[in-house]
């Protein structure tokens, strides 16, 4: 730098990053003593591997690291940035650095889900004949989102969010640079909840309330003074992400496993993540046919309503009418079989293909109709024994009736089991 330039102040997060394995918080199941990262860094043989985990984790870090264990040059690039101009750029670099020093190349791709699949396709060649090792960082599923190809020249390792001891340790590295300033318990117990497992949001953080309490004067920062010179970030939510469908995903199997206060948790999490109220009142309605049907068919308006409510009122006041639904669901009496009958039906018609509709059961507005026998030797039903036509087919002439339907023995599906028996029985006389 010359007299006339500052050097700008890199933020608590990037002076902490780890310089070396013994300093990176958590992960230890890729990073502990004889775990696979761990033992490719001090064996100083890299291979190309991709990391898949939610923002703050480490990502980048464990790029950089990986590259200095092998003494290798590092270049990052941004998939969300980076075109065709920037790949061919690196592959030049790492080409270059190769025949003056002899020294290999990490390339570092964040966000390598943003690569289209021709961007993904420029890295192949490279990646296979060693002129880089590959690390890519994702926080969406490789399987989605890298192609095949990719995948099968690299390992995917999964990174979790960090814990409250991984943020005890990363508070411990940071105090030194905190002007003096100590965190109380309640402060650094919520501040570790407002980061939600993510090391660099925890990071900024805790700066921004040292800053804070230096600012005023003060030596220490209790949970009262953290909470009111900060506010609480979003919880991990992505809504076109992985985390919207998982936590989407938890909330219906709660339901389904009729346990209303995990299904509450979940919808906790899910609003309060900043998700649509409104799309997991469409998941309620979908799970009232699918998963309760016909042995609570209340179920299903019960959650039409609360959709309508929350489309009225909004949040929060619009909320109750969720919770409302799900404990009722959560608790109702389930049965699949409309679910499962719907999906054979389908599965039938997809495989028999189109057939005629029997004469008898054809309308004949015409009398040319009539003439043709349409109609002819149907049975009204109310005009029978029991407002039941015994023995009469509903289905095209060729294909034997079917037994979808099987109700449960579960809610009003049992008494529907019943009266389903006794008609089949009638069918079985008749013939």
């Amino acid at each position: 730098m010359d007299l006339f330039t500052t050097a700008p102040k890199p933020p608590l997060a990037e002076l902490l990053r780890p310089q070396t394995l013994a300093e990176v918080a958590g992960q230890l199941h890729l990073l502990g003593p004889g775990k696979p990262l761990r033992m490719a860094f001090e064996a100083k043989k890299l291979h190309s591997f991709i990391l898949w985990g939610p923002p703050g984790v480490g990502k980048t870090t464990l790029g950089r690291l990986a590259a200095r264990a092998t003494e290798s040059n590092f270049i990052a690039i941004s998939a969300v940035l980076a075109g065709v101009k920037d790949i061919r750029q690196a592959i030049e670099d790492a080409r270059s650095t190769l025949d003056t020093t002899g020294r290999p190349t990490v390339l570092f791709v964040d966000e390598i889900h943003r690569f289209n699949k021709a961007q993904q396709d420029a890295l192949l060649p490279h990646v296979e004949s060693g002129l880089f090792t590959l690390v890519g960082g994702t926080t969406e599923h490789p399987g989605m989102e890298v192609n095949n190809a990719l995948l099968s020249r690299a390992q995917v390792y999964t990174l979790q969010p960090l814990t409250a001891e991984d943020m005890r340790q990363l508070y411990a590295r940071a105090l030194p640079h905190l002007l003096g300033v100590q965190l109380d318990a309640d402060a650094l117990e919520l501040l570790t909840g407002f980061a939600d497992g993510d090391g660099r949001r925890f990071l900024n953080l805790v700066e921004q309330v040292a800053t804070a309490a230096s600012g005023a004067g003060l030596g220490s920062v209790t949970g009262e003074f953290a909470r009111s010179s900060t506010s609480p970030s979003l919880r991990r939510f992505d809504k076109g992400g992985d985390e919207l469908y998982w936590q989407l995903s938890a909330f219906h199997k709660s339901l389904r496993g009729s346990q209303p206060d995990a299904a509450l948790y979940w919808l906790a999490r899910i609003l309060d993540g900043g998700g649509d109220g409104r799309q997991v009142a469409r998941r309620m309605i979908a799970m009232a046919s699918e998963d309760i049907g016909n042995a609570d068919p209340r179920a299903l308006q019960l959650a039409l309503n609360a959709a309508e409510a929350y489309d009225r009122l909004g949040a929060p006041e619009g909320e109750l009418a969720l919770a409302q639904a799900v404990t009722y669901l959560a608790v109702a009496a389930k049965s699949n079989a409309s679910y499962m009958a719907w999906n054979q039906a389908k599965a039938f018609v997809k495989a028999s293909g189109s057939r005629p509709v029997p004469i008898h059961l054809r309308n004949a507005p015409a009398k040319l109709m009539e003439q043709m026998g349409y109609g002819k030797n149907y049975r009204y039903a109310h005009d029978e024994p029991d407002a039941y036509a015994a023995g009469q087919s509903y289905f095209p002439d060729d294909v034997q009736p079917q037994q979808w339907y099987q109700p449960s023995e579960r809610g009003l599906e049992a008494k529907m089991r019943e009266k389903l028996a006794w008609l089949r029985s009638l069918d079985a006389a008749a013939k």
